[in-house]
């Protein structure tokens, strides 16, 4: 036995502490951003919402309008935001960057930055979007939805997994130990999953173009997650269904909840593996498209910048 194979275990606890250090951190600053963002709609509502004639009346106004006092340090801290979230395609090229951290965290973060960035500029404009500013605002929003469709797609290939002959392996793995958790509990059968682990027909899924492709894995998902709902409405009865509202919050029953686990990693897997040279294709595709946009927000984010600092911001 090599000494690799006996620290396993060692290795193996070490990662799921650090995942767990993550997942804390990771929450806590989801917090932090959801929290202030959410006390300021609050404390601004009845500013937000007057039309621009009577905003200047408001006791908000100089706090809240872009140059206010509250304003424009949104509008740095924001900036400030997008400077760290290309943190991320900077850590790819500067070497020193990438040791720190797993890609996947830096991930994460990435993403929690780029949903929240854009709500800090929102609130620094006072929802006000003419100009270059508005211009670069909707480009921002651009590259945000835009981002949101790249981690979708990114979340379809298996890059855990060396290549598709892996992914194969690994799924007759699932295969078996599905089986293994079946003949644990008798709540639901093999009959039962039947639906949640047909994939979709491979001659219609060779025939598909990468936009149908799209639709039809955001589709599959959507069966996947109703049809552990029905699988958890099923197995615990009308009472098991309504403590976990309705199959939609995991039970206590821990061998339906393993089970449950089991068929859905199979039933993603399975398909990604239908998909998996046209969803390579298609993020490729997502990067030509995707940076253009990013880096013409940066452009003109300098720009507006520039403007405010040369002749004020009112």
């Amino acid at each position: 036995m090599s000494v690799l194979t006996a620290n396993q275990p060692a290795i193996a606890r070490v990662r799921d502490s650090s995942e767990k250090r993550h997942r804390r951190i990771l929450y806590l600053c989801t917090a932090v951003a959801i929290l202030p963002n959410l006390a300021l709609a609050i404390y601004g509502w009845n500013y937000y919402t007057l039309d621009a004639a009577h905003r200047a009346l408001s006791p908000k106004h100089d706090l809240l309008k872009p140059g206010g006092t509250i304003g424009i340090r949104l509008g740095i801290f924001g900036a400030l935001m997008f400077l760290a979230i290309f943190l991320y395609a900077f850590r790819k090229r500067w070497a020193w960057l990438g040791r720190i951290g797993s890609t996947k965290h830096w991930l994460d973060f990435h993403i929690l930055l780029g949903l929240t960035a854009p709500v800090v500029i929102t609130f620094h404009s006072s929802f006000k979007f003419g100009g270059v500013a508005g211009i670069a605002y909707w480009i921002m929003m651009t590259v945000v939805l835009s981002g949101i469709v790249g981690r979708y797609i990114y979340a379809q290939i298996p890059h855990s997994l060396g290549n598709a002959e892996m992914s194969l392996k690994d799924l007759q793995e699932l295969n078996h130990a599905l089986g293994a958790r079946l003949e644990a509990q008798r709540l639901i059968s093999a009959k039962d999953l039947e639906p949640l682990l047909r994939p979709p027909d491979r001659a219609r899924a060779e025939a598909m173009s990468t936009t149908q492709m799209l639709f039809v894995m955001l589709e599959s998902d959507l069966s996947h997650t109703f049809g552990v709902w029905r699988l958890r409405r099923k197995a615990l009865g009308i009472f098991g269904a309504l403590y976990t509202l309705g199959g939609i919050l995991p039970s206590r029953n821990r061998a339906l909840e393993e089970v449950i686990d089991c068929a859905k990693k199979q039933a993603s897997l399975s398909t990604r593996i239908l998909f998996l040279s046209k969803t390579q294709a298609l993020f490729r595709l997502w990067h030509v498209v995707h940076r253009p946009f990013s880096y013409s927000f940066v452009v003109l984010v300098c720009i507006h910048i520039t403007v405010v600092l040369l002749f004020g911001y009112s």
